[in-house]
């Protein structure tokens, strides 16, 4: 069975990012899709330090949360990252989670997909929006998407209830990340993944 992890970048375990994703969930088990959250804005999550040791030993230094989620995302078909709106931006919890998540996990992420979901009350969301999906379009992932940007609107989860185009948005992404796992999963039993080149890397240390 297909798996999708959804990660809750929020502070709050049943709060507006937390109502969003619990609409996608119910569309993905109506999908056949197995789905599994982990509530990672609440952690003691420190950054990146840039020290090198996952290039040797295959994992991150602070063996935390990060570490317990590598083995996850690298067995799931899909990845689904929400967080609310902190001064135009994502969460910072869910940034340094990120940013050591994909930097020290070797493994491939060709073609697993990805889908950023944004809650926020009124603006931040779409540079938000634009800040995760970069974590998957430098991974040679698909990115999932719906009928209006993946977002929800409101204070609090009462609020978004309310979102009922923001819901409906929510639905409309978890069906067609359902079918474009299983639209990969079949084209890669029959035709393979696409070619990855890596031999290029431009750096010009001649200056010119």
């Amino acid at each position: 069975m297909a798996k999708v992890l959804l990660l809750n970048g929020s502070p709050k375990a049943d709060g507006c990012t937390a109502t969003a994703l619990d609409e996608m969930i119910k569309v993905f088990k109506e999908e056949g899709i197995e789905t599994e959250v982990i509530q990672v804005g609440n952690k003691d999550i420190r950054g990146c330090v840039s020290c090198g040791y996952c290039e040797k030993n295959g994992k991150c230094v602070f063996n935390d949360l990060v570490n317990e989620v590598a083995d996850k995302f690298e067995e799931a078909d899909g990845l689904v990252v929400g967080s609310p709106v902190y001064y135009g931006s994502p969460n910072g919890t869910i940034l340094s989670f990120m940013d050591r998540l994909f930097y020290s996990t070797s493994f491939s992420k060709q073609m697993k997909v990805g889908a950023a979901v944004v809650s926020c009350r009124r603006g931040g969301n779409t540079a938000t929006f634009d800040v995760l999906n970069k974590y998957f379009t430098i991974s040679g992932m698909p990115v999932a998407s719906s009928t209006y940007w993946n977002q929800v609107h409101g204070f609090t989860a009462e609020d978004v209830k309310k979102d009922l185009e923001g819901l409906q948005t929510m639905r409309n992404l978890a069906r067609n990340m359902s079918f474009m796992i299983r639209a990969f999963a079949d084209a890669k039993e029959k035709y393979g993944l696409p070619t990855v080149e890596r031999n290029a890397f431009t750096s010009f240390p001649d200056g010119k």
